[in-house]
């Protein structure tokens, strides 16, 4: 059986993969032209995208593979479309599953192609906002960081969770000094839960989601109001149609257990002051801060560093049976 058409059978034999690829069926979506760039320019487009040196030769390797199946290539065009299907509607598109490990290397990396693709779209839909050069590329230089975490858990080549650059791609996401904030809306229990306190906003209505990244060192108060102020100005100059009257965050940071292992004055702790809670998860959440404070969840927990305050956290309170719950708060943004 030809390459591309072995992977195509291991996707319509998952769940979730066969679902996107019927989304990916629907009329509705405009065809767009899809090409990648040729072998010349490939690597430097990949450099550009902070894509780890030790991927290059992979992905190039792959490139010829994709290039060589029209399966491959008639999903590639029709993941791009997909993807920036509805773009100026945050959340949208038919975003991108992980695909099985029976997919192999291709299905690893398809979605790197997908948002090489992709690029002259989205360096396009940022042009026509106004976004800097400066913003466009460090934001979407997070697919690279994301190949690199991958190889930093597994010593491959590949994207770990491919829908979280989907955000980037389409335009919704963007790095701004130490934090990341993406163009959402409210759902129906955080919005109202803000409605209810009395906040300037409720379910449906424009909001900016906050995400900590964890390479850009301590998450100080100074760095934190910083990118507040940022997103601030950024939002309300490019995106003006959209009032963004609040901020929420749906992440462990904000498990107020937090506040029994690190002091008062704690990057972390400060970090959660900043944030009403509207309520929190009902089901624990025990892998995710072991993987993001440990980069992964491979090492058994016995064998982990116990070094930082904040790794004696995490550890100790499973050691002692608790769990780790997701909170998801919110604040107003400055001038609200």
């Amino acid at each position: 059986m030809p390459y591309g058409l072995d992977v195509m059978q291991v996707l319509k034999g998952d769940e979730a993969c066969a679902a996107w690829l019927k989304a990916l069926d629907d009329p509705a979506i405009p065809r767009l032209a899809v090409e990648l760039p040729d072998a010349l320019d490939l690597p430097d487009v990949l450099v550009d995208l902070a894509v780890p040196h030790e991927d290059i030769a992979q992905l190039l390797s792959l490139r010829r593979e994709l290039e060589g199946s029209p399966e491959l290539l008639a999903l590639l065009g029709r993941a791009v479309s997909g993807l920036l299907w509805k773009r100026d509607e945050p959340g949208e598109g038919t975003g991108l599953p992980e695909f099985p490990a029976a997919a192999g290397v291709m299905g690893r990396c398809f979605a790197v192609f997908v948002f090489v693709a992709a690029l002259p779209y989205t360096r396009a839909f940022h042009r026509s906002r106004g976004i800097p050069d400066d913003v466009s590329r460090r934001s979407l230089a997070d697919l690279g960081r994301n190949l690199a975490v991958h190889r930093r858990r597994f010593g491959t080549t590949g994207l770990l969770v491919p829908w979280w650059p989907t955000r980037h791609f389409r335009g919704d996401l963007y790095q701004l000094g130490r934090l990341q904030f993406e163009r959402a809306r409210l759902g129906r229990r955080t919005g109202t839960a803000i409605a209810g306190s009395g906040g300037p906003a409720g379910p449906g209505e424009p909001c900016l989601s906050v995400h900590i990244p964890d390479f850009r060192g301590p998450m100080t108060p100074e760095a934190c109001d910083d990118s507040i102020r940022r997103a601030s100005a950024f939002f309300a100059r490019h995106f003006p149609e959209e009032p963004m009257r609040v901020a929420v965050c749906h992440s462990w940071l904000l498990d107020r257990q937090l506040g029994r292992y690190l002091p008062a004055d704690s990057n972390i702790v400060r970090f959660q002051d900043r944030f009403r809670i509207a309520y929190m998860s009902d089901e624990p959440e025990d892998d995710t801060p072991v993987a993001f404070v440990f980069g992964g969840t491979e090492t058994p927990r016995d064998l982990l560093p116990r070094r930082s305050g904040v790794q004696r956290a995490v550890l100790g309170h499973l050691d002692a049976g608790g769990h780790w719950y997701a909170g998801h708060g919110w604040f107003p943004m400055p001038g609200e």
